[in-house]
């Protein structure tokens, strides 16, 4: 059995308590950025994210992680909103912003494709139903790299 992602590792560890918190957990990334590693928390709330929401989760959760030590390199916690072009992840995320332009990159092609940027009409049966050009495609979820919002100036 493989070692579990830190990103997946930190996930299973917080979203319990920042659900109980008032907090929505949006995404978690753990990479390298020049000398220093990042873990990056993106929340989101009803009204939004401010200063202070961030700071408390990351009151919240920074001594979770601690405790737990399984982040071996030394890393900087960053807390944040997910911004307007966030990111797409689970079935709720595409419910949610149903009837909203959105983006998606394929980890391999589908009908000779692996990017699409179209209107999200709908999620069901576990795919992503999207009008582009006048066409439908249907992407299964489990097909999808990266997919995020599109914001139109």
């Amino acid at each position: 059995m493989g070692k579990v992602p830190i990103a997946q590792s930190v996930i299973e560890l917080i979203e319990p308590t920042l659900i109980a918190s008032g907090f929505e957990l949006v995404d978690v990334e753990f990479k390298k950025e020049g000398k220093n590693w990042i873990l990056r928390i993106y929340i989101e709330t009803e009204n939004g994210v401010t200063l202070l929401d961030c700071q408390e989760v990351s009151g919240l959760v920074g001594d979770l992680i601690e405790v737990e030590g399984f982040i071996t390199p030394g890393y900087i916690l960053e807390v944040s909103s997910p911004g307007l072009n966030r990111a797409l992840k689970k079935e709720k995320d595409f419910i949610r912003f149903s009837g909203k332009k959105i983006s998606i990159q394929c980890h391999v092609p589908l009908n000779g494709k692996k990017r699409f940027k179209g209107l999200l009409t709908e999620f069901k049966n576990q795919a992503i139903h999207l009008e582009m050009g006048g066409q439908l495609y249907s992407i299964p979820l489990n097909r999808v790299a990266k997919a995020n919002l599109i914001i139109e100036t």
